[in-house]
C-alpha cells in the first residue's frame, strides 16, 4: 500500500488571521467571536484555518481557572452563573461562559438564549456569553467546546465557566475538561437526588443547594442527605472531600463563599501536584478522542466503505449476514 502524502497539520497564517490572532492579543470581542465562528463550522477550510489562529495562541492558553456547572433544568443554573459572573468582575476577572444548549433532535435547532437569562452579565465589557448548540455531543457539551475555551483564554479571560444542558451520566464529558466541577441541586431533590447520585456525584468537587430562600428547611435537609451520600462513595482526590454549601443564586447569597471554596480547591490541587496531572490526562484524553474522530471519519469516507456499505447494512438488517462479519469486511477495506 502506498504511502499517503502528509498533509500540513495547520496553514500558515493568512493576513486576516494574523489580525484575528493580534485582535484576540488584545482582548476584542468582536475577533474572539469569530475565531469561535470558525471553530464551530462544518467547512474544512474553516477548520484549517481555526487550527493555524489555534496554534499561534497556544502560548496565551492555560492560564484561567475552568469551572463546569450542572444540575437539573429548572434549578437555576443561569442566574446562578449571571449572580457568580458579576461578582468576579466586581473582583476584577475577566469571565467567559460557554453555555451550551440542547439540539433538537428532529431538527437540529437550538433555541440559544442564555445571552437573554443573563441579561446583566452579557451587558458587561469584562464578559462575553457565547451560547452554542450541542448537536448531539456527549453530555450536552459543545464539540468544540476545548478549543473555544483556549482561545477565550488566549483573549485575556481568566475565568471559563461552562454550562451543561442538564444532568446524567454523560455528564463526565464536562468534567474531563473543566479543573472543577460543580453540581447544582433543588433543595426538595427528593427522588432526582437518588437518580442521579452514582452517576454524577462520584464526579462533582463541589455541590450547591441552590434556592434555599424557596424553603431554608428543606435546604438544610438536602445538605444534610447530600453530605450524607458523598460519605458513602469514594472521593476523586485523596486530599479533597467536595463539600455541600447552601446559596440562594437570586438574592446572590452565597456567591462569595461559592467563590472562596473554588479557589481553596485549586490551591488544594495546586499544593499537592494534582491540578496539573488533572491537565495533563484532560489534554491526552482529548487527543485520543480526536484520533477516534478522525480514524471514524477516515473509514466513513473511504471510496470502498461507501461503496459496499449500504448493501451490508441491508443484508445485517435482514438478518443475511451478522454484525460482526459485517464490521470485518468493511474494517477489511483500510488494509487495501
Amino acid at each position: 500500500m502506498e504511502a499517503m502524502p502528509q498533509q500540513p497539520v495547520c496553514e500558515p497564517l493568512s493576513e486576516a488571521d494574523r489580525q484575528l490572532v493580534e485582535g484576540l492579543q488584545a482582548g476584542r470581542l468582536r475577533p474572539l467571536a469569530k475565531t469561535i465562528t470558525l471553530i464551530e463550522s462544518q467547512r474544512e477550510e474553516h477548520r484549517a484555518r481555526a487550527r493555524a489562529v489555534l496554534e499561534a495562541l497556544l502560548p496565551r492558553t492555560g492560564n484561567a481557572i475552568r469551572v463546569g456547572i450542572s444540575g437539573v433544568p429548572g434549578v437555576g443554573k443561569s442566574t446562578f452563573i449571571e449572580a457568580l459572573g458579576l461578582y468576579l468582575i466586581e473582583q476584577g476577572h475577566r469571565v467567559a461562559v460557554l453555555a451550551v444548549d440542547p439540539s433538537s433532535s428532529v431538527s437540529g435547532g437550538s433555541i440559544l438564549g442564555d445571552k437573554t437569562r443573563m441579561e446583566l452579565l452579557s451587558q458587561r465589557p469584562e464578559a462575553f456569553i457565547r451560547p452554542s448548540p450541542s448537536s448531539g455531543s456527549l453530555g450536552g457539551v459543545a464539540e468544540k467546546t476545548r478549543e473555544t475555551m483556549l482561545v477565550c483564554e488566549a483573549a485575556g479571560f481568566d475565568v471559563i465557566i461552562v454550562e451543561t444542558v442538564g444532568v446524567g451520566q454523560s455528564e463526565t464529558a464536562v468534567a474531563g475538561m473543566t479543573d472543577i466541577f460543580c453540581l447544582l441541586q433543588l433543595p426538595n431533590a427528593g427522588d432526582d437526588l437518588q437518580a442521579i447520585k452514582k452517576g454524577i456525584m462520584e464526579i462533582a468537587d463541589l455541590i450547591v443547594i441552590n434556592k434555599a430562600d424557596i424553603d431554608s428547611a428543606a435546604a438544610m435537609r438536602a445538605q444534610s442527605q447530600m453530605k450524607t451520600a458523598l460519605h458513602m462513595l469514594r472521593p476523586a482526590s485523596p486530599n479533597w472531600s467536595p463539600p455541600v454549601l447552601t446559596m440562594s443564586a437570586l438574592r446572590k447569597d452565597g456567591v462569595q463563599e461559592f467563590w472562596e471554596t473554588v479557589c481553596r480547591y485549586r490551591d488544594t490541587m495546586q499544593a499537592s501536584g494534582e491540578f496539573a496531572s488533572k491537565r495533563k490526562h484532560q489534554a491526552l484524553a482529548w487527543m485520543w478522542e480526536l484520533i477516534d474522530a478522525g480514524l471514524r471519519n477516515r473509514f466513513r469516507n473511504h471510496p470502498a466503505v461507501r461503496a459496499e456499505l449500504p448493501a451490508l447494512q441491508s443484508a445485517v438488517g435482514s438478518g443475511e449476514t451478522t454484525p460482526t462479519i459485517a464490521a470485518l469486511q468493511l474494517l477489511g477495506h483500510l488494509n487495501s
